[in-house]
Parts: C-alpha cells; sequence; structure tokens
C-alpha cells in the first residue's frame, strides 16, 4: 500500500496516538481523526470518574451513545481504512456500523487488553476482534489470544519511538543545567518498580526519578529523594533522557512487558539504554554494544557504575543503540507501513463512490 490512503483515525489527538497519526500524514495519507473519548463529558474530573468506571465495569453501557454519535458524526462519509488506535470505546455493534463507512479496518493496540492488569477496561473492545480485517499487538501471547476471539488476521509489530517527537534536540546550556542526570527514569510507578529503584539507591546508585503517583510506592521515604517531579512529554520528555548518561528500561509485569516504548525511545532520543534482559530486549539489541540488560538490582547497579566511569563505552554503546533503532525500524513510519501493508485489498463504499 505504497500509495495513498484516506484513513479514519479513532484515537486521542495527544500523546502515542498524536504520533502515530502524525506518522500516518508523514506517509503521505489523507487522516481523518475521530477521537471516541471526545464525544463524552471534558474536563479533569468527568474523565478521571469516567475511566475509573471503565475500569471497574467496562464501557457497554456506554456503547449505545458511543454508537449514536459515531452516526452522526460519519454519515454520509466514507473511507479506504479506518485505524481504531486502543479505543476501548469500540465494541462490536459500533465496529460494525464502522464497516458501513470503510473499506478496510485494522486495530492496533499498545496496551495489553487480553491481560488481567486493566480489568474490565477492554472487555467491549476484545467483543469486536472478529470484526477487524487486521489486528495488530505488541506482545506475542497476544497473537493467540486476538485469533481465540475470532480475529481473521493478526501481527505482531514492536513498540516504536517517533522519528519527529524523539528526535533529539540542540540543548542549550541552561537545558543540560536542569535536566542533566547519572542514571534517569522517566515513568509511572507500579507495585514491583518501587522496590526495585529503592534497592539500586540504597546500592549508592545515582537515579533521578520522573514519574506520577510515586508517592504510591511504600518504598516512598527512601525513593522520594531521586524524585525530581510527575511525568514528562514532549521536548522536556526528550530532554531529560538524552541529558541523562543511563536511562533505566523498566517493564510492567502485570502488562507482560518484555519491552516497551521506551525501549526504543531511549535510544532513538541518544541515551544509553539500561533495561531488564528479556528475550525481546536481546532480539531488538546487541547487549554490551547496542543496549546493556541486568536481571537484579545488583547487577544494573554493577552496570551502571562501571559505565559512569567510562565514557568512551557510554557514548559508543549510547550511539550504536540509536543506528540499531533506527536500522531495525523500531520507529512508526516503518511500523505503521508494516501494518498497512498487511491489509488484505478490498473494494467497498469509498472505492465505488470514487468510482461514480
Amino acid at each position: 500500500m505504497s500509495h495513498s490512503r484516506k484513513i479514519l483515525y479513532l484515537g486521542p489527538k495527544c500523546g502515542h496516538s498524536l504520533y502515530r497519526s502524525e506518522a500516518l500524514h508523514r506517509l503521505g495519507h489523507e487522516v481523518d481523526v475521530l477521537d471516541p473519548w471526545g464525544f463524552l463529558p471534558k474536563g479533569q474530573a468527568a474523565a478521571k470518574i469516567l475511566s475509573k468506571l471503565i475500569y471497574e465495569i467496562g464501557s457497554a453501557w456506554l456503547e449505545p451513545y458511543i454508537r449514536y454519535r459515531l452516526d452522526q458524526a460519519l454519515r454520509e462519509r466514507c473511507f479506504d481504512i479506518a485505524w481504531n488506535n486502543q479505543c476501548e470505546l469500540i465494541g462490536d455493534k459500533a465496529a460494525v456500523l464502522l464497516r458501513r463507512h470503510c473499506d478496510t479496518m485494522v486495530s492496533y493496540n499498545n496496551d495489553d487488553p487480553f491481560g488481567g492488569r486493566d480489568k474490565k477496561r477492554f472487555a467491549l473492545y476484545r467483543n469486536s476482534m472478529r470484526r477487524y480485517d487486521l489486528v495488530a499487538v505488541v506482545r506475542e501471547p497476544n497473537i493467540a489470544e486476538a485469533y481465540a476471539l475470532g480475529s481473521p488476521r493478526v501481527i505482531r509489530v514492536f513498540l516504536p519511538a517517533d522519528e519527529v517527537a524523539h528526535a533529539p534536540v540542540a540543548l542549550s546550556q541552561d537545558d543540560f543545567k536542569q535536566w542533566r542526570s547519572e542514571v534517569a527514569f522517566v515513568g509511572t510507578w507500579m507495585p514491583e518498580r518501587g522496590p526495585f529503584l529503592a534497592h539500586l539507591l540504597d546500592l549508592g546508585v545515582p537515579v533521578t526519578l520522573h514519574g506520577d503517583r510515586w508517592q504510591k510506592a511504600r518504598e516512598w521515604p527512601s525513593i522520594k529523594k531521586a524524585w525530581h517531579g510527575p511525568g514528562l512529554t514532549g521536548k522536556d520528555y526528550v530532554k531529560a533522557i538524552q541529558s541523562a548518561k543511563i536511562c533505566l528500561g523498566l517493564l510492567s509485569k502485570d502488562n507482560r512487558d518484555l519491552h516497551t516504548n521506551r525501549s526504543a525511545e531511549i535510544p532513538y532520543i541518544g541515551s544509553l539504554l539500561c533495561a531488564e534482559r528479556t528475550i525481546e530486549h536481546q532480539r531488538m539489541y546487541q547487549e554490551n554494544e547496542e543496549a546493556v540488560f541486568w536481571e537484579t538490582p545488583e547487577e544494573c547497579a554493577e552496570r551502571c557504575f562501571a559505565l559512569l566511569s567510562d565514557e568512551p563505552k557510554r557514548q559508543a554503546i549510547a550511539s550504536a543503540g540509536r543506528q540499531r533503532c533506527i536500522q531495525g525500524g523500531y520507529l512508526n513510519e516503518p511500523m505503521i507501513k508494516r501494518i498497512l501493508d498487511a491489509l488484505p485489498v478490498q473494494k467497498g463504499a469509498f472505492s465505488e463512490r470514487r468510482q461514480q
């Protein structure tokens, strides 16, 4: 599918979802972004309540309203492709409605919609798997799980960095003074991350931490000295990673992670990836040449101390890691192109209308 397509993109106009829709634009496609969450009440308080409800009881109770709003928004409009970007508000009946407005449908989910971490959040979404021509997942177990729910075709892709959003930036002296660190972790608190970071700090590793919800950690009294503020986005995120000598890549065990977006973002931004040793990390990078890996806090600390005292080696690994990220295609544009190329070519409403 090297030619331009008219794409209905269902997802938020922020974060990684925004990066993917912009990458589709860069690839030459005509992209119309529609966020079903925009149909719901605005405001931080309302969003928090809705997210909590969906997490606990699912979103089936919202589907009739979402379907009605989709019907209104899409009336008399047709597309080559509908791309559902991880929207838990689109269920089976809404997917049937979408089919009336597009030739081909793809679902991409960078989370673990078939696992147990998010309770009922993806229950409605799972019911729609059979409606998509292609389901793209980022975890090996998700392949069989999607097929078991009726998906006609499933492909596996790695979580990518974005060519533009995560490109290295020119750092001023003030930037470097503000963001420089020895060993950084930029990410949200999760239960297994508290003990790990507390142990690193006890071992003397000079960790700088940016992220949300860390006050919930049982280890907060010993972690708070490393905490430099809430989660980072945009250029601040890039500057913090780019200014760190070493960046930690931590996983979410409940999300069945064997790699994350940071597995690509950290090397692409230009820092050295120091991540948990998994089969997927070892497939992505040559250990000790393009990234460094560990299995225990003690091994992580040992590797950090060795690299902090060896700047040439540290810079060589960071540089090689970035080249591997680019050559391996761990970026939005090649990942998206692979998904689009895997879609079946079909003629439907939009194709027929163009020929009239």
